[in-house]
């Protein structure tokens, strides 16, 4: 009897032990389970595919209001890294930071738009990209993102869209068509425009019939003397939330992207988005590596998951410029109707192939660009 409660008892002491080793593993995946889930409440998709990765952080520079915060958690979460995020309001802000910066801000991605990423390509600041490293790349809509050109040697798609004009219905009766009207002296001091040199003076040289990309020192002298006189009816400048003084009530119009318009639209449905008569002026943004990024193995995975169907889609929420992401609209579609469709149902957002076709591209212009940032200096002092 001895010998049976000595093995009865050694039994029930293996069987405790196994007890205890499950209960903290099932304590431990609960836990790990709950690290996945952001502060909000939104529960992080696992990577797919997972890419491999040895770094324990990503520097990560990009527009303010731009990229929705559950998409950076999320990516820190499900790999386990440190996720720091630095935040830039201009394209030339992040042209001073990737030139001189090199040893003060390293950074691993940057979401470059438009012509400045003809620049940093030519300037050699960008890294190629290993395409057998972005199997995502599957999700875009290949007729949206084949307007990135050779880019695509360079860039991981993220979003596009346009700059027209907003405006306020209810507080302006005569509202206006073109770009041209917007030298109503009606708008004086009504008016908030991006921060950004080559949209505002490029809308102005499309009011004199000239190009958006124009060179021509004549042409640019008589857009800056035209600007001049459009500057009373500008209130502020702003590129970090230009829907917010709209939203205040702090003005009335706006020269704005349209997912800001969207924005502010869902806010307060009196706003609405003009395509100018001379036509809007299109951008197409990206995700590229530094050549002096230090964690060049975690933007593989930054950009793959960031082009998930599952995790793109938050874009439509938080920032809905036009998605190129045929996987996330997918997705919305299946599981989130509501976003899907006001979506599909806003040209705003779901921009129609006609207004792009009619669409201005601002280019990279080489030296010619100091002629620009020489207009702004002066127009803004």
């Amino acid at each position: 009897m001895n010998k049976q409660r000595k093995i009865y008892h050694l039994g029930r002491l293996i069987l405790v032990v196994f007890m205890l080793f499950a209960v903290a593993g099932c304590a431990a995946k609960q836990e790990e389970s709950a690290a996945k889930v952001t502060s909000s409440g939104f529960a992080c998709p696992e990577p797919n595919p997972r890419v491999e990765f040895e770094s324990k952080e990503i520097n990560i520079y990009t527009w303010a209001e731009y990229v929705p915060e559950d998409m950076m958690d999320c990516f820190g979460l499900v790999y386990n890294v440190k996720v720091n995020k630095d935040y830039f309001s201009s394209n030339e802000e992040l042209y001073t930071k990737m030139s001189f910066g090199e040893n003060v801000n390293p950074y691993d991605v940057v979401h470059p738009s438009d012509y400045m990423i003809g620049v940093l390509i030519r300037e050699g600041l960008l890294q190629k990209l290993d395409q057998s490293k972005l199997p995502n790349t599957k999700n875009l809509d290949a007729g949206l993102v084949s307007a990135y050109g050779d880019a695509l040697n360079y860039l991981a798609p993220y979003q596009m869209g346009t700059q027209a004009i907003v405006y306020n219905s209810e507080t302006v009766p005569n509202p206006p068509t073109s770009w041209a009207d917007l030298w109503n002296t009606d708008y004086k001091g009504r008016i908030v425009a991006v921060d950004d040199n080559r949209v505002v003076i490029g809308m102005t040289l499309l009011t004199l019939g000239y190009d958006v990309n124009s060179t021509d020192v004549a042409q640019l002298k008589e857009a800056k003397e035209k600007l001049i006189e459009l500057m009373p009816n500008i209130r502020v400048f702003d590129s970090d939330s230009p829907k917010s003084p709209l939203l205040a009530g702090d003005v009335d119009l706006g020269i704005v992207w349209n997912g800001e318009a969207f924005l502010a639209k869902q806010e307060n449905p009196s706003f609405e988005y003009v395509f100018p008569e001379e036509g809007s002026i299109i951008f197409y943004d990206g995700m590229g590596i530094p050549t002096n990024a230090p964690h060049p193995d975690v933007s593989y995975a930054w950009f793959n998951y960031m082009m998930q169907g599952d995790v793109s889609w938050l874009t439509l929420v938080d920032y809905p410029y036009t998605n190129p992401n045929q996987a996330a609209l997918e997705f919305a579609k299946a599981n989130h109707t509501d976003v899907y469709e006001a979506y599909m149902a806003s040209p705003i957002t779901n921009t129609p192939a006609d207004i792009f076709a009619k669409g201005h591209e601002v280019k990279d212009l080489g030296g010619a660009l100091l002629l620009y940032d020489a207009i702004w200096t002066e127009i803004k002092e």
